[in-house]
C-alpha cells in the first residue's frame, strides 16, 4: 500500500467537508433515519378507516412533528396532511399508561385503543391492562404529565 499524498490528503479532506456541507452522512438521499419515523411506521389513520394496526409504506410519507408518519394509501396520507391533529395518536405517540407515571415510553403500535375519536397507544399489553381501569382518569393524569414534559405548559 503506498503512503498518501499531499494531494490525496487535501482530496480527502475536501472530501469530508463536502459531505459534512451536504448532509449526505450515512442515510441515503431520500431516506429517513429509523430514529425519526413515527409510530415504528405504522399508519395512525388505519386505526380509524381499518380498525386495525396496519405498517405503512415510505411511499406515502409525511412530515409532522419533526418526524415521518408513513401511511399505507396516498389517501391516508391526504387526509393525515388535511388534519394531523385529528389521526395522530395522542401524546406524539408515547405510551398513555408510562404518562399517567410521568415517564416517557416508546409504544408498541399493536396496542391501542380509540377513546372520545383520538387513539392513544400503550407500550405493552400490561401496561395497557393498567390504563384501562380507569381510561377517563388515566387520561387527565396523561394529558397533564404531557404537558409538563413536552414543555407546551
Amino acid at each position: 500500500m503506498r503512503s498518501m499524498t499531499m494531494i490525496d490528503r487535501i482530496l480527502m479532506g475536501f472530501s469530508c467537508v463536502l459531505l459534512l456541507v451536504t448532509g449526505s452522512g450515512g442515510t441515503a438521499a431520500g431516506q429517513t433515519p429509523a430514529a425519526d419515523v413515527a409510530i415504528k411506521g405504522y399508519d395512525t389513520v388505519a386505526y380509524f378507516k381499518a380498525s386495525k394496526a396496519l405498517k405503512g409504506n415510505e411511499s406515502f410519507s409525511f412530515q409532522w412533528h419533526n418526524m415521518t408518519w408513513y401511511f399505507m394509501t396516498k389517501e391516508n396520507r391526504d387526509l393525515f396532511a388535511a388534519s394531523p391533529e385529528k389521526y395522530a395518536p395522542q401524546y406524539d405517540g408515547y405510551c398513555a399508561w408510562a404518562l399517567t407515571e410521568e415517564r416517557l415510553a416508546k409504544t408498541d403500535p399493536e396496542v391501542w385503543k380509540i377513546v372520545d375519536g383520538k387513539v392513544y397507544l400503550n407500550c405493552s399489553t400490561s401496561a395497557y391492562e393498567k390504563w384501562s381501569r380507569d381510561i377517563p382518569g388515566n387520561i387527565k393524569k396523561a394529558d397533564a404529565n404531557w404537558l409538563k414534559l413536552s414543555g407546551k405548559k
